[in-house]
């Protein structure tokens, strides 16, 4: 039973950060909200995902935790499980590096030869021989 009331918790931490960082709402209220709020530092917290997943986990985990003195060590994996969710289900922008899937494009020198990436020096050598 434990279990089940942490994964749909994480699941609802998710998508209520999701739903306020980065949809319109019914009837466009969210997006209403976020316009009115602006840059304001509710408007920053609004459009961060990392931000809000930490609040919306936070009412979550004093229902989830099994004992009072759980509550901080849930809202913590609640918020953890939600930012986890968000990068293997995002598709990442051109040229974004995923964190869980990619290795990073290294910008050559010795990094880029213990990578296994070709050395861009011998490569434009041999294009002109």
């Amino acid at each position: 039973m434990q279990t089940t009331r942490i994964v749909v918790a994480s699941l609802a931490t998710w998508r209520l950060a999701l739903l306020v960082a980065e949809e319109d709402g019914p009837g466009n209220v969210i997006a209403r909200a976020r316009a009115r709020a602006g840059t304001s530092p509710l408007g920053e917290l609004m459009d961060c995902f990392y931000c809000l997943s930490l609040w919306a986990a936070a009412p979550l985990a004093l229902v989830t935790a099994p004992r009072r003195r759980d509550v901080p060590l849930t809202w913590l994996a609640l918020s953890g499980a939600a930012c986890l969710l968000e990068r293997t289900t995002s598709i990442p922008e051109k040229g974004a590096w995923n964190v869980l899937w990619e290795a990073p494009a290294s910008g050559g020198g010795s990094d880029a030869a213990e990578a296994g990436e070709p050395d861009n020096a011998a490569t434009t050598a041999e294009t002109f021989r």
